[in-house]
């Protein structure tokens, strides 16, 4: 006959072996997101979703772990910091000859890493609950909303600019789930923390965080520059400055990231050729290089032609020179159709900033010449 286990000593033990998987913070929760309910029916209707189908695909599902996964009764939510050391945020922000990836890109596609671990705890679930349990790991793979469900497990609170918050690791980690079937005891939500500061929504470069605790996507950077497929809008490529994939100024920005903790994790590490990586190096790969540097990387889902275009609004948002100018040139012709029409613009840009920059010269010119002509 098989013994029912102690349900209580069952999570300590769970967090403490997640611990030892390499998570830096396990709480668990109830599968309870009602609340959220209408806030994303709201949301969706606002169509600040953009061109992300799949938001509105499964609809409510979303709030209800227990219909993505029959019998659920308990969420297990995990975080695991990703902060590269030796990050060099400002470093690469304040050249605009080189891109900026979102730090959580840097290294391996971190949807492998953690649910691999995810996978491993439930298996060591599975075996101290003597197969009682059913479990199904998620990291980003399903139509769930993790960071409610991982400020109902304690993890951290949502900030202003959505994010999930903790006062001793700020903002810079990855979150995942593993649903299980065992009635285990929840944790409990910690009080927000945020209170009168609005520095990620003064900060965000597009205005996309268009009032607290509700960002419009289709404004967003990485919105923008990862699940944005076709054209990238006008107004907004200047704003865009030299962010080739994703934007971190919002957590940047936060107070609470001045506690944030770096990652010793090596599928954190960054690939050298994409820390600081200079543009117009970038713009010289063909697809092939691009998918042989950027394999088992998250980079890589957005494909070449979404790379190239993003590059070419940052070329355009950079200084002017004759290699630019001549790198977009040279490369317009074999581009597709998406990636001519930010070529132009960036030509475009770029030729606009070379003849201001001409007539200034001449007007300095001229008034030399008349400080001449009148001294003589």
């Amino acid at each position: 006959m098989t013994s029912t286990p102690d349900l209580q000593k069952l999570a300590h033990d769970i967090k403490q072996w997640g611990l030892e998987l390499g998570f830096d913070q396990v709480g668990i929760t109830d599968c309870d997101l009602t609340s959220e309910e209408s806030k994303l029916e709201a949301w969706l209707a606002s169509g600040y979703h953009g061109e992300m189908e799949y938001m509105a695909r499964y609809g409510l599902m979303r709030a209800r772990p227990a219909e993505l996964q029959p019998g659920t009764l308990r969420v297990i939510s995990v975080r695991m910091n990703y902060l590269p050391s030796g990050a060099q945020i400002a470093k690469t922000l304040a050249d605009p000859t080189r891109g900026y990836v979102s730090r959580y890109a840097l290294g391996r596609d971190y949807h492998k890493t953690l649910r691999n671990r995810l996978k491993q705890l439930g298996e060591r679930i599975q075996q101290a609950s003597q197969d009682m349990l059913q479990f199904r790991p998620f990291v980003d793979s399903a139509p769930i909303m993790e960071r409610p469900l991982a400020d109902k497990a304690g993890l951290g609170w949502t900030g202003k600019h959505t994010l999930l918050l903790n006062k001793n690791a700020g903002s810079f980690f990855f979150l995942g789930e593993l649903l299980v079937d065992l009635p285990l005891p929840i944790d409990h939500p910690i009080e927000p923390a945020c209170g009168n500061c609005s520095a990620c929504i003064q900060i965000c470069p597009t205005g996309a965080i268009v009032a607290p605790y509700q960002v419009d996507a289709r404004r967003c950077i990485s919105y923008l520059t990862i699940e944005l497929n076709g054209p990238i809008p006008e107004e907004l490529r200047p704003l865009i400055g030299n962010r080739i994939y994703g934007c971190d100024d919002c957590q940047l920005i936060c107070p609470w990231n001045r506690y944030a903790v770096t990652s010793p994790e090596p599928d954190f590490s960054p690939r050298q050729s994409l820390h600081t990586p200079d543009l117009l190096t970038l713009w010289a790969w063909d697809e092939a290089m691009f998918l042989k540097t950027t394999e088992g990387s998250a980079i890589r889902r957005i494909g070449f032609e979404k790379w190239q275009r993003n590059i070419a609004i940052a070329l355009g948002n950079g200084p002017a020179s004759d290699d630019v100018i001549h790198a977009l040139e040279y490369k317009r012709a074999q581009a597709s159709p998406l990636v001519q029409e930010h070529i132009d613009w960036a030509l475009c840009q770029l030729r606009s900033l070379v003849s201001s920059e001409n007539r200034k010269h001449d007007k300095l010119i001229r008034c030399i010449y008349k400080g001449l002509a009148d001294h003589a």
